[in-house]
């Protein structure tokens, strides 16, 4: 990789000259002297081998190729300037990045209000968010590749924070033939028929949730495909009445007429991986997570 010839140092001269009106202007905003301003700049032309100014009666302007480079240094020395004032907060014990596991079930609406109020306040801290789906989120955990965890799992070894639940709603299409039979429905009546069932993501001890013992399952990768698959008329499953809002109002799918059951309402938790210390901006996070999920977040649109 080719070693630059110029330096931060010198692409803020020279942004300063321009920003300031002139050589003295900018060494007086830089404390330094004019005659030190100007070599620093005739340097970086020679270095360049490029005209960056030229000058237009008493004052200097940049040249078509000194309108790119400034604009392009710009990035640069704004992003130099991130990196250092990053690894400043990283001194003071701020982390670099937060890992965050979440169950595809749990409300991403709630998640949206938590990130968007962290960012500013993040400090140049990022966020990797993974969606799993039942133990796929514990073995994150346990594997210690997540700092923050939201689970509807009660994990053996963790203490969970208590959040909201999650309401489930058994649904088919509104001509489904469980619709057509007019009556309460039993569990005998719902093995008789296809069961749409989202894959465990866990590799360990991957679970049936929601299950009946259907003689035909589809199992498919993620709720989307389950509200489509639904939504078109291939079987019943219990849905996040989050995730099927649009579909109930326009008569899509209707609900199914359970003797027992037709709504299930796990609850879900909030788990901290116990074998690293938090951090503050982790504990922002966590702050705000438990905040909008005690509240009543906004729907996406959709």
């Amino acid at each position: 990789m080719k070693v630059p010839r110029v330096t931060l140092d010198q692409w803020r001269t020279l942004q300063a000259v321009i920003d300031h009106g002139g050589f003295a202007q900018a060494a007086e905003a830089l404390h330094r002297s004019q005659s030190s301003v100007s070599y620093t700049v005739a340097r970086m032309q020679e270095q360049l081998g490029v005209p960056l100014l030229r000058i237009d009666g008493r004052k200097a302007v940049l040249t078509e190729a000194g309108e790119v480079l400034l604009r392009r240094s710009r990035q640069l020395v704004t992003q130099a300037s991130q990196l250092e004032e990053l690894a400043h907060h990283m001194e003071q014990g701020w982390e670099a990045e937060v890992r965050l596991v979440v169950d595809a079930a749990y409300p991403s609406a709630k998640l949206i209000q938590a990130l968007t109020e962290f960012m500013p306040k993040s400090r140049g801290c990022r966020v990797r968010l993974r969606e799993e789906v039942l133990s796929g989120v514990e073995e994150v955990l346990k594997d210690g590749t997540a700092d923050l965890a939201i689970s509807g799992l009660d994990i053996t070894g963790y203490l969970g924070s208590e959040l909201s639940t999650v309401e489930f709603v058994a649904v088919a299409h509104a001509n489904h033939a469980l619709h057509q039979l007019g009556r309460k429905l039993s569990v005998q009546d719902l093995q008789s028929q296809m069961q749409i069932v989202v894959r465990d993501t866990g590799l360990r001890q991957p679970r049936d949730a929601g299950w009946l013992g259907a003689e035909q399952r589809w199992t498919v990768g993620s709720l989307a495909t389950s509200v489509a698959f639904v939504s078109s008329g291939l079987g019943f499953a219990w849905l996040p009445r989050h995730l099927i809002g649009r579909e109930l109002a326009e008569g899509i799918l209707k609900p199914l007429p359970l003797v027992q059951g037709s709504i299930r309402r796990p609850l879900f938790y909030f788990y901290t991986n116990h074998d690293r210390p938090l951090g503050p901006a982790t504990r922002i996070l966590i702050e705000l997570i438990k905040t909008y999920d005690a509240g009543q977040a906004t729907p996406l649109a959709g």
